[in-house]
């Protein structure tokens, strides 16, 4: 599988061990996680996937100890809307960044449970395509380049001040969204 996830980052997965990739993909899930909270908040029915969301997100950032129920939230998160098949595919912009954030949390919670440093490049792979189409989609904007030098700095061994980072971009991400999208 090609991937954006620059090699660097992909070979410091796979030598870095279970804690690194459980703070990586916890910094991934943060950056992501306006972009399914924002765009599902108010949806009616959504209340208990939104739950499971911010909770996971939450969690994932005990980068200490895998999560032991992992595999539980992944099957929960899998039969969320934005990860079912549909013939008609996804056409509206607010479900394809939901769709994205939804993969990433998934391949998040993967990681966080098993180590897997495959995982955990997925996980940065669905962030950095999701930030990506928004630079195609925002003139002048540079989240891929953004996203880029967070996934490498998340494998810096230095975490402090990686979750204020992460939130901050995340938002700034979705403010763009929100700015893109039709009224």
């Amino acid at each position: 599988m090609e991937t954006l996830v620059e090699g660097a980052v992909a070979e410091a997965l796979r030598g870095g061990g279970g804690e690194a990739i459980r703070l990586y993909v916890a910094a991934c899930a943060e950056r992501m996680a306006p972009l399914f909270v924002g765009l599902r908040v108010g949806v009616p029915g959504r209340e208990a996937d939104l739950d499971l969301y911010v909770d996971s997100v939450r969690d994932l950032w005990y980068a200490d100890r895998p999560l032991a129920d992992a595999a539980e939230r992944v099957r929960l998160l899998e039969r969320f809307p934005e990860l079912q098949p549909n013939e008609e595919g996804i056409t509206d912009d607010a479900d394809t960044y939901a769709f994205f954030a939804a993969l990433c949390l998934r391949y998040a919670l993967l990681a966080h449970g098993s180590g897997s440093a495959d995982d955990a490049v997925c996980c940065g792979h669905a962030a950095l395509t999701a930030m990506g189409m928004l630079d195609q989609n925002v003139a002048g904007a540079s989240f891929l380049a953004e996203e880029q030098r967070l996934q490498s700095l998340s494998l810096s061994g230095d975490a402090s001040g990686l979750w204020d980072v992460s939130v901050t971009a995340g938002r700034e991400g979705f403010r763009a969204v929100v700015g893109h999208l039709p009224r």
